[in-house]
């Protein structure tokens, strides 16, 4: 992989990571359409790189709600909105902790990585987003712990290729009825531990003979790339939530989900 491959796909991640149109299809399009060698564009390093990025731009986007999170939480010994609102995060985690240990690469041999796969899964998180974006449930005030739980299922649901995590999530969660601003900070929120978790793991399966595979340049620009487009997509992304936008995204995934399957057949 070379730099400019590197800031290509840095790019694509840092984009698509926000944006509901699935950062693991787009990954897989761009390999395909680059024709990358599969185990050097899968090689964990780039994975880590581009992955830790895009959770440092949501630190930083998201950095004052983080504050007054871990300040209301470790902060006060009384029970309050804000250690209410850490349980729920956590409780979203849980789905995707246990198939993240246990059954990942189960998960992954099962349905594979095709482009098939990726355009079929693309056309349902449009179906998702549609759905979100001409429903009209009761808006409630806050998450409640169960709806925490089932965003949460949703994001395990998401981790196929093609469905869009953040599109999964932010779209359950306005089917159940959470306001968007609400859902949509949230939705970022909870994925922070479970990148940094896969990327902890995924640093640990590193040998010598993989770790000579990439440059340490092309990782440089893709960490860059990843970690600038991220900062400008969750700021974009929650914006267009409030507009209610999402179904612009709908009809851009079933575009690139019909092309995907085209073209892999």
């Amino acid at each position: 992989m070379d730099w400019i491959q590197a800031l290509i796909l840095g790019c694509i991640q840092g984009l698509t990571e926000f944006l509901p149109v699935s950062s693991s299809g787009h990954l897989t399009i761009g390999q395909e359409i680059m024709h990358l060698d599969t185990s050097v564009a899968d090689n964990l390093q780039f994975n880590v790189a581009v992955h830790s990025a895009t959770v440092l731009s949501t630190l930083l986007i998201l950095r004052k709600e983080i504050f007054n999170i871990l300040k209301g939480t470790f902060g006060s010994k009384e029970w309050n909105c804000d250690k209410e609102y850490a349980l729920k995060l956590i409780i979203s985690m849980i789905p995707i902790f246990i198939i993240g240990m246990f059954f990942k690469d189960f998960v992954e041999e099962l349905f594979g990585k095709g482009l098939i796969l990726v355009g079929i899964c693309l056309i349902v998180t449009a179906l998702l987003l549609s759905f979100a974006h001409f429903a009209k449930p009761r808006q409630k005030e806050n998450i409640s712990y169960l709806d925490a739980f089932i965003i949460g299922i949703a994001q395990m649901v998401a981790i196929l290729p093609g469905l869009s995590r953040s599109g999964t999530t932010i779209a359950t969660g306005i089917l159940l009825g959470d306001k968007k601003e609400k859902v949509a900070n949230f939705s970022f929120l909870m994925v922070i531990v479970p990148i940094l978790g896969e990327s902890l793991l995924s640093l640990l399966k590193i040998d010598d003979e993989l770790s000579n595979s990439i440059g340490w340049f092309p990782l440089l620009v893709g960490f860059l790339a990843a970690f600038l487009t991220g900062c400008f997509a969750c700021k974009f992304m929650i914006n267009m939530v409030k507009k209610s936008k999402l179904v612009y995204f709908a009809i851009y995934c079933v575009i690139i989900g019909v092309w995907a399957i085209i073209y892999a057949l």
